[in-house]
């Protein structure tokens, strides 16, 4: 297998920093994983289950959000709509680039990102997500709250998210608490794969259980056991790829 740079232009103007894991030999199909909030393409979940599905024969690319990593922009300006636009702005790079996607995977807010996204990338065939929140406004709930009250009276207030600091703006509170993520879902018209930890103490397991029964079949529910919501043990990522590769060959060309 072999990581090459894929950076490409985002709906904002900015250069977004991402890596494509091929596989060894003709690929089965693409797909992109969209990183959870803060994370990075570089995280642990996302760097071992994309090259655990490229292993699987699935090429896959990961990026940073915008103000995120190696990309352009500031976070403090972005919101989860914007990181949507950015989603739909990968899919038409790889399209150029001759790799199509047509699988859609993410993680936490990545994975409520890939709900909004895949009715906006007509490539797109299956959708998996891994510890989704149902509702996006959910990632307020990692804000200390009198951080949240602070952006709330006065605009904007440094929090710490993961151990390190981030500006955010109010901007960023009003887009997460406008969507509405349930309806999107009815109308995904994708087969669904949903992931989750049932002791997962950042995301709860009922997410998992809104987003299923908001869906229309096909779907598909996997539980990760004993798995935290980062998929810190390799052994978890692994899993969730390769559960993800046995279920997304139904809806790819064949090995």
């Amino acid at each position: 297998m072999a990581a090459e740079v894929f950076d490409f232009e985002g709906a904002g103007g900015y250069r977004l920093s991402g890596r494509l894991e091929q596989p060894d030999g003709a690929a089965r199909g693409w797909a992109i994983l969209a990183h959870c909030f803060t994370c990075g393409k570089d995280s642990l979940a996302t760097t071992r289950i994309t090259r655990a599905l490229a292993s699987h024969g699935i090429g896959v690319l990961r990026f940073d959000f915008a103000g995120l990593g190696g990309s352009g922009g500031d976070f403090a300006n972005t919101t989860f709509a914007a990181d949507v636009k950015d989603l739909v702005a990968a899919g038409q790079a790889m399209a150029a680039a001759g790799k199509e996607p047509a699988l859609l995977i993410g993680h936490s807010l990545g994975g409520a990102a890939v709900l909004m996204a895949a009715g906006e990338m007509p490539s797109i065939r299956a959708v998996a997500t891994i510890a989704a929140p149902f509702d996006v406004a959910h990632v307020l709930h990692q804000f200390d709250p009198a951080g949240l009250e602070k952006i709330e009276t006065q605009g904007e207030a440094e929090v710490h998210l993961a151990g390190r600091p981030f500006l955010v703006r109010k901007s960023f509170v009003d887009d997460a608490r406008r969507h509405d993520l349930g309806v999107r879902i009815a109308a995904l018209h994708r087969p669904l794969f949903v992931l989750h930890g049932p002791h997962d103490a950042t995301v709860g397991i009922d997410n998992a259980a809104r987003i299923f029964g908001a869906a229309k079949h096909p779907k598909s529910f996997l539980s990760l056991d004993d798995a935290d919501h980062l998929l810190t043990r390799k052994v978890d990522a692994d899993y969730a790829a390769a559960m993800i590769t046995v279920w997304a060959g139904r809806y790819l060309p064949a090995a």
